[in-house]
């Protein structure tokens, strides 16, 4: 596994929330769904995108952003416009002084505005669990993230602008996958632009000694490792890689590990029906009790409650 699959292995859309949003000037919504992200894609006309620290970015046709969560930020015609809607979690729509909207306000099938013709268009997909996104991802992400259309041009926008809006059969989950996909392919250019500023360890992924122990990890998490198992494989001392990894990484071969089979545990237990032991035997645990008590000292919770916890609320796909 190089380095950048490494990252983004990870994106899981599970009824995403999607539209289409068309609005004609003035407008302004705040969005305040605590969702870890959400990607954004201009297809007509202009709009600025506010985070609730930072300067507000300007979204031409073809450009894309992505708003990483929990903060809130601002969408709008204008910088400084006054917000006429507030995007609240589980995609619910109301004003600011808490009428609902979502009805009002719908066009179509996951087609959502203030005027059908509107001049500014945009396809908007949030990834509303934790769970759908590996939180080393999120961690890699800037609170704002903006590509223009001069360095960022794929098939795959138009693939979602043209199944956003049907509603045959099984459309919730095509659309899932075109999300990731293309959630996948607007990081691999961030994270290939010349300034980009990846996390520690994947820049130590370059590392001969560092890199070869990381991908070691990722590929075999089950594996019975130990610093010194680790140090022997990639033909170095304990010590030597001790050292090394802590210094490219900034943390402990082991707690390396323990993140990356607790990551890889939380996305099994939202994904399968898998037992917890049957879980923990995957990712290298002896089992169940040695998996719960990892959990709930890295995460606070216990790997059930981490997989009850994580129902997506019932809501409607066409409207916000």
């Amino acid at each position: 596994m190089d380095a950048l699959a490494g990252l983004l292995d990870g994106p899981r859309a599970r009824g995403a929330f999607l539209l289409r949003m068309v609005m004609e000037p003035p407008w302004s919504v705040h969005i305040d769904d605590e969702a870890p992200l959400c990607l954004m894609c201009v297809t007509q006309g202009e709009s600025w995108i506010a985070p609730a620290s930072g300067e507000p970015v300007l979204l031409r046709p073809g450009d894309v952003a992505i708003a990483r969560g929990p903060e809130p930020y601002t969408v709008s015609h204008a910088p400084g416009a006054e917000p006429q809607a507030r995007i609240g979690p589980g995609g619910t729509c109301h004003t600011l002084q808490g009428e609902p909207l979502a009805q009002a306000m719908r066009l179509g099938v996951r087609t959502w505005g203030n005027a059908p013709d509107g001049s500014t268009s945009m396809l908007i997909g949030t990834y509303q669990m934790k769970g759908e996104v590996s939180g080393r991802l999120l961690d890699a992400l800037p609170p704002l993230l903006h590509l223009s259309a001069e360095v960022w041009n794929h098939p795959l926008t138009t693939v979602l602008d043209e199944e956003i809006a049907r509603d045959d059969p099984g459309q919730s989950v095509v659309l899932d996958r075109v999300l990731d996909l293309l959630l996948i392919a607007v990081l691999r250019t961030w994270f290939s632009r010349p300034d980009a500023e990846a996390p520690a360890w994947y820049r130590a992924m370059g590392d001969p000694v560092v890199g070869q122990a990381l991908r070691l990890i990722q590929d075999g998490p089950a594996r019975p490792w130990t610093v010194a198992t680790l140090a022997a494989e990639c033909g170095v001392s304990r010590a030597a890689l001790a050292r090394r990894f802590n210094d490219l990484v900034g943390e402990p071969p082991m707690a390396y590990l323990t993140g990356w089979r607790l990551a890889l545990a939380a996305d099994l237990l939202r994904e399968s029906d898998a037992t917890v032991e049957a879980v923990a035997r995957k990712v290298g645990y002896s089992g169940s009790f040695a998996l719960s008590a990892a959990f709930k000292r890295v995460r606070g919770i216990s790997p059930q409650e981490h997989r009850t916890g994580g129902a997506l609320p019932e809501r409607q796909q066409s409207s916000p």
